[in-house]
């Protein structure tokens, strides 16, 4: 199963702390409490939660149906992303969301090579019609 980023970026949040707690890192190198807070995992982690229940079902359904949930999730990370300042997501988590995206999909039935293919677009590219981060 793959696992949301979310569920890693807060894992790596955690981790500093306790380094910081420990000794181990120096505040000035901590810096993912503030890249990732506290209302940013919540929100994402409730908006993959909803798209892998959506996700479910997806298997052998029709492109349009795919594409309603893949738009459904991006826009709903392009809030969260906004609420943030539009700096909630930086490259590295751009990546991680469409891999996850891609991979759920892929998980759940959908063949995201040909559903990108019928398309015209390459498989990293289904969120990019809606994607503002």
């Amino acid at each position: 199963m793959t696992i949301r980023p979310s569920v890693t970026w807060r894992a790596n949040v955690e981790e500093q702390a306790r380094e910081l707690a420990a000794g181990t890192r120096a505040p000035e190198d901590a810096f993912l409490a503030e890249l990732f807070p506290e209302s940013l995992l919540v929100a994402t982690e409730n908006a993959l939660l909803a798209f892998e229940s959506e996700a479910r079902g997806l298997g052998g359904q029709d492109d349009e149906r795919v594409f309603g949930a893949v738009r459904r999730v991006v826009l709903v990370l392009n809030g969260i992303n906004d609420e943030h300042g539009g700096a909630g997501y930086e490259t590295v988590e751009r990546e991680d969301l469409c891999l996850y995206i891609e991979q759920t999909l892929t998980e759940h039935g959908v063949d995201v090579p040909a559903l990108a293919a019928r398309r015209g677009i390459s498989p990293t590219e289904i969120t990019d019609d809606w994607r503002d981060w």
